[in-house]
């Protein structure tokens, strides 16, 4: 038992005073921590960069926009998918150049540029007389945003340029046109919504070239009738409002501000106001709509004696915007059309690329209305 002991205590202490020295051997000096660094993407790093929430709620946030390249390689991406109907040529040509660079010159904004309409080429590039332009007036920031459009959105969007109904007047008295459109972004900032502008602007192009037919596509107002009254009363040939899509997915496509209902009040109120009017809406198919939603779209529309309609293909313009749910092939196209001229439409143009401001279907308003001068 003695024995054991003693080997006992001779072992312990050999043990204890083994890991006491490897206790006190100096320690290797430590390798310091380097933290990796997170690969930040483009978008991450302009959000950081950024306004604030604050910003934006106050309305003083810019619009972010992709890289000039970046947003080159998705048009391109988005391209390939469409199908071959919907692909169309680069626009060139004098007329189109020129009309261009005037635009620029006057600091003028068009819905052919900032909405991307496909169909600018063949409006923009016709000949003299022919050629179609559709001005945009009061900015180019508009106070809505509606999912399907291109065009820049703020609260609190720039002044509106006093000299722009005088500027629109003269490029439009110069160029040659025959039918123009004017259009407009929503003012909801403004007390008229910009009604007085564009009615001016009008009467400034009546005045240097009576011969040119006006046709205006403006806002619903907010629901002010009044100003749909002096849109009306503006000397115009042409009162145009976009109905936009069928009742049940106006809350889903359109700015909370626009209702189905609204708008057929704003083009019920033209025609009462002045029946010699012609008065015209568009619709885009593509967005989930179905059949029967878009039949009694065309019956109410007939109900309040809109004139014309036009029927378009609904084209994503960038990845922020609502999803196309289906390429609508040209024939249900024509049927529509055909649909529409049995309920008693003046006119109708459908096609996919067939925009509200399509000059085929101005040409045929045109000559109406010119033989409703000489009666």
């Amino acid at each position: 038992m003695f024995t054991k002991g003693v080997r006992a205590l001779a072992w312990s202490p050999r043990r204890y005073i083994t890991l006491d020295a490897e206790a006190a051997k100096p320690a290797k000096p430590a390798k310091p921590v380097v933290a990796k660094r997170r690969r930040m993407t483009q978008f991450t790093d302009k959000l950081n960069k950024g306004p604030s929430f604050e910003d934006f709620l106050s309305g003083k946030a810019a619009q972010i926009t992709l890289d000039p390249l970046e947003e080159a390689r998705q048009n391109a991406e988005e391209s390939k998918k469409l199908p071959a109907w919907l692909k169309v040529p680069i626009p060139k040509g004098k007329n189109f150049h020129k009309l261009k660079q005037d635009v620029r010159d006057l600091k003028l904004s068009t819905v052919c540029e900032e909405a991307k309409c496909p169909n600018i080429g063949e409006c923009w590039g016709g000949s003299k007389g022919s050629a179609t332009a559709t001005i945009m007036l009061l900015g180019d920031t508009c106070t809505r945003g509606c999912r399907f459009c291109s065009v820049k959105t703020n609260r609190t969007p720039a002044k509106p340029d006093p000299k722009e109904p005088e500027n629109t007047a003269e490029a439009i008295s110069r160029w040659g046109l025959g039918y123009v459109v004017l259009t407009m972004v929503d003012r909801d900032d403004l007390p008229d919504g910009g009604a007085h502008h564009l009615a001016e602007t009008v009467q400034r192009i009546k005045q240097k070239a009576p011969q040119i037919l006006v046709e205006t596509l403006a806002g619903d107002f907010r629901g002010n009738l009044e100003m749909v009254d002096v849109m009306a009363r503006s000397g115009l040939d042409v009162y145009a409002h976009n109905m936009e899509t069928v009742e049940a997915l106006t809350p889903h496509v359109r700015d909370r501000r626009a209702t189905y209902q609204q708008s057929l009040s704003v083009l019920k109120r033209a025609k009462e106001t002045v029946p010699t009017l012609v008065t015209k809406t568009s619709i885009m198919l593509g967005m989930g709509e179905t059949e029967e939603q878009v039949l009694q779209t065309l019956k109410d529309l007939r109900a309040v004696n809109c004139d014309v309609v036009t029927f378009g293909q609904y084209m994503r313009p960038t990845r922020r915007h609502m999803k196309v749910v289906e390429y609508v092939k040209p024939e249900k196209f024509d049927y529509w059309k055909e649909k529409a001229l049995e309920l008693g439409f003046l006119y109708c143009a459908s096609g996919p690329l067939v925009r509200s401001s399509y000059k085929a279907g101005e040409a045929y308003i045109e000559n109406v209305l010119r033989k409703r001068r000489q009666e």
